[in-house]
This record gives C-alpha cells, structure tokens and sequence, in this order.
C-alpha cells in the first residue's frame, strides 16, 4: 500500500531553505527514508510507504520548526533530523535538541550550533561537568566548541573571564631567546586561538575584551602559580604538555572555575622520551564521577571531508585501524 502527502509553505525560498538550498539534501533524504518527493514552487510531495511519508514529514517538520526559531538549515543538521527517525520513533538527539544546544555568542555572527551526535554530547558534557576532557582528531570541533562555550559563559555572566592557553611546544616553554616583545614571541603559538576568537566575535569586540582582562591568551608556562577562578579556563594541544604541566594546569582550578582540556593522542610534538600529560591525565582521571572525557570519532570530523580520508589512510597506515 502506497501513501502520499503534500506539505505546503508561504514561499519558495522557504521551503528550499528547509533543505540548505541544496537538491542534494532532499535527494539524500529520498534515499534514507525510501520515498519520492516532488517539489514545486512552495509545496512539496512525498510518495512511499505509509510510515517512510510519516518520517519524511516528521523530519521536514523538525527542520521548518528549526528554521522558524533562527537555526539555519545545513546538511548536518538534515543528518540530525534524519538521524533521529527510527522505526518511526522520534529520538531526542533530533533537531529540537540541537536548537537547545546552540550558543548565541555576538549579535553580529551566527550562532554556535553541534554539527554532530559527538559534538551535542561533548556540549552537554560542559552543562553537567567542571572539568571535561575532549579528545579526537583534527576538524571534530573540541577547541572551537570549547571556546564558543566559553565566550557564552562570559556573555551569560556565569563566568568573569576566559583563559586560553596551549604550550609552546617549539619553543620549550623558554621564549626569551626569540626576537620581538612577549606578545611577538607567543603569537604564532596561540594564532589558532585568536582565529577562532575572531570567527565568533567582532573584532572590536575581541579587543574590548582582552583590554579589560576578560579575555586572556597566554602560554601554559605563563599560569603557574595561579589560582583561577570564576573563569572558564581552556587548555588546547594537551597532548603536548608534560605530566608536570598537566598536574601544574589541573590544580590551578578557583572555585566557580569550568576547565576545558582538549587534544589530539596522533599529534604529540613532545620529545620520544617525554610521556604526554594527556594521556596520564586520562588514564589517572578515568574513573573521577565529576570529570567527563568525551572521545570524537572520525565521524565527528567537520572539515573538508578529505580530513577524514586522509586520517583513516594514517591509521591504517599505522596499524590503528
């Protein structure tokens, strides 16, 4: 028995919005879900089983109410409503929860939203824990998603300052040797950060913020000594401190304080002979109940999808696989 359905909206750029302005999307939804769709000027028409037109119009209505409430419509998050039709049960890791995951950060940018199933997790792990650990490859988000949940903490006023800061591996720590003022030696070391500053803020926002003190970017030699707190505290590239620096970086957490240690086990620059703190960390810290590790997947990878070739090509190569 066949079924059909048709779903009507105000214009036809609205409905092409629903599927990121792109045929491909609702190709791939055609193929997922086993129905026809046909479309024209502002409706459009499944045709298929009775449960796969159900699905069809059940995923269709969680990107229009994405739409509606000012989440624009990508290819990732038509994964994510697709995702979350199972047996014609609607799961929470669906569209609705990535909308309530997002994080409106500047009025002037668009809002930080998961673009995976890891990545909503890893979101979630920084609601319900102090301390969370993010570990993967590169293009999965951790540093990018730690500091947009940062950057949201400070606007939200839960937290009074951002700290930033990753070692300088290159250089052991010990800049003084290199030509230029302390800003001129550390700034290569801490470009990323700043890039990624810059992608969510407007830049005289970034620089308001760093000239009051509410931003801090530094290296991970310059936070011993320190008691952080009421600060979202963010220490990227772990995977290149030492077990010193990492047990130095851990214990300078403040009361109030969130800490956000992300990295990468394939790309330690330490010395043969120098064990990472990263993986001393996890292994140490494995089982604390109020510390959360969330381990990405190659999957969770989000740049061009050649990244993710080239990293299972790697793993192969290196017998991980």
């Amino acid at each position: 028995m066949s079924a059909s359905q048709t779903l009507e909206f105000e214009t036809a750029h609205f409905l092409h919005g629903l599927f990121g302005d792109d045929l491909a999307n609702l190709k791939t939804l055609e193929r997922r879900l086993g129905v026809a769709a046909t479309t024209r000027d502002g409706w459009l028409k499944f045709e298929g089983s009775p449960q796969a037109v159900e699905d069809a119009c059940a995923v269709m209505r969680q990107l229009e109410e994405s739409q509606r409430g000012g989440t624009a419509v990508t290819k990732e998050l038509i994964g994510f409503a697709l995702d979350s039709i199972n047996d014609g049960k609607q799961s929470e890791a669906g569209v609705q929860a990535v909308h309530q995951a997002r994080l409106v950060i500047s009025s002037g940018k668009a809002p930080v939203v998961p673009k995976t199933q890891g990545q909503l997790e890893y979101l979630r792990a920084m609601d319900t824990h102090d301390v969370v650990f993010g570990v993967g490859p590169a293009g999965t988000g951790k540093t990018y998603l730690a500091m947009a949940k940062a950057l949201w903490l400070l606007k939200e006023g839960q937290v009074e300052r951002v700290i930033l800061t990753r070692p300088a591996v290159e250089a052991g720590e010990a800049l003084g040797f290199l030509p230029g003022d302390l800003k001129e030696k550390i700034f290569p070391y801490l470009r990323p950060l700043y890039d990624a500053l810059y992608d969510m803020l407007k830049p005289e926002e970034v620089e308001r913020l760093i000239e009051k003190g509410a931003i801090e970017i530094a290296p991970l030699a310059y936070m011993r000594g320190r008691t952080l707190s009421k600060a979202c505290v963010i220490l990227d590239e772990a995977q290149n401190t030492t077990c010193e620096q990492m047990f130095m970086f851990l214990t300078r957490i403040g009361l109030g304080s969130k800490c956000i240690v992300t990295g990468d086990h394939s790309q330690v620059d330490l010395k043969p002979n120098v064990r990472s703190g990263l993986g001393e960390a996890i292994e140490t810290l494995k089982k604390v109940p109020t510390i959360a590790f969330h381990f990405f997947e190659n999957r969770d990878v989000i740049r061009h999808s050649v990244v993710q070739q080239i990293i299972d090509a790697y793993r192969r190569q290196r017998g991980e696989a």
